[in-house]
């Protein structure tokens, strides 16, 4: 099973209130060695977080899954948390990161999963359904929706569009490493920042220019003047104490593979997805940019012939699984139990 140790110490806030925590373990897939949360057992549900995130993002699905009759898997993914950090920016290309859901798969001793992403969980999965039709029975992706290969690698239209100005895309995109060193310098100012919902009140920026040169990326995010309701200081402190370990890097490498995934994926141009999928958003998410679920529904048809259609959570923000745990719960439970048969 290349299981490495007996397992770990749960070293993570308790529990809320009818939560079950899982095991965390560390296995060997495609070449690395990645840290797993795992609970339950049934079909297998494998959870893939986004940036800048870790397992713990899904510990309220994992352990309503798991009540309801799941397997639940949600590894650290590679530059994250506990897993290996390889050290080449290309070893976090989209080839890498769905081979690495698959090694999961093949340690679990697991032909075949349901597959749940958000943020670049979900970038991540939908390629690994593209690319790995036979192991996947189903996806619910969240934030952000597919339409198939762009026409052209993606960098180029965004220097175009937002020219001097800044873009934290582009941000993570500079030479030098300029965007992980202002993270590790201060984590939890970034973190607690990102980490907030639309109502959440914050303090007045302290960069205000457009322009690139004005800064970096900490000081254009106002301060919250509270955590949001589904944050509590435990679960901050968890989250920056896993990026102090890990450092920003890896995820940040991600985004430097924006241009090189399309590169290196010309296979997936006008190829579909048949097994059945679903979409997930806040409807605040700013990553879907004011998008209706039935703008959302016509673009990801084009793609996807089972396409089981778009649930937006009126209010909710980006870090939608956590915002809105028990209805999303809800969800998923559905989903996989209409397909369980």
């Amino acid at each position: 099973m290349a299981v490495l140790g007996a397992g770990e110490a749960l070293a993570q806030p308790k529990a809320v209130a009818g939560e079950r925590l899982p095991r965390l373990r560390m296995i060997k897939s495609n070449g690395i060695r990645m840290r797993i949360a795992e609970l339950g057992k049934g079909p297998l549900v494998l959870f893939v977080h986004g940036w800048p995130e870790s397992w713990y993002s899904w510990r309220h699905q994992i352990s309503a899954l798991a009540a309801a009759g799941y397997r639940c898997v949600a590894p650290d993914m590679r530059g994250y948390g506990k897993t290996d950090k390889p050290a080449a920016v290309e070893d976090y290309d989209v080839k890498h990161t769905t081979a690495d859901l698959i090694g999961i798969l093949d340690a679990l001793g697991e032909r075949q999963a349901f597959l749940v992403g958000h943020d670049w969980g979900s970038i991540i999965s939908w390629n690994a359904m593209l690319l790995y039709p036979d192991r996947f029975k189903a996806l619910v992706a969240m934030s952000v929706p597919y339409g198939g290969r762009a026409a052209a690698a993606p960098l180029a239209g965004m220097r175009r569009a937002n020219g001097d100005n800044f873009y934290y895309i582009l941000y993570h995109n500079e030479p030098g490493g300029v965007a992980e060193k202002e993270y590790d310098a201060d984590p939890r100012g970034l973190l607690s920042r990102l980490y907030t919902s639309p109502n959440t009140p914050l303090e007045a920026p302290t960069v205000t220019d457009p322009k690139r040169s004005a800064g970096g990326w900490i000081p254009r995010l106002g301060k919250p003047k509270e955590l949001p309701a589904w944050l509590r200081p435990q679960d901050l402190d968890y989250y920056v104490n896993e990026f102090k370990a890990a450092g920003f890097r890896g995820g940040v490498n991600y985004y430097r593979n924006f241009d090189r995934n399309w590169e290196i994926t010309p296979e997936l141009t006008g190829k579909t997805i048949p097994q059945p999928v679903k979409f997930l958003a806040g409807s605040d998410d700013i990553v879907i940019r004011g998008a209706t679920a039935d703008s959302l529904t016509t673009q990801m048809k084009r793609v996807c012939t089972d396409f089981r259609g778009v649930t937006l959570y009126p209010g909710a923000g980006h870090w939608v699984q956590q915002e809105r745990s028990n209805e999303v719960n809800a969800a998923l439970i559905a989903f996989f139990n209409g397909l369980k048969g």
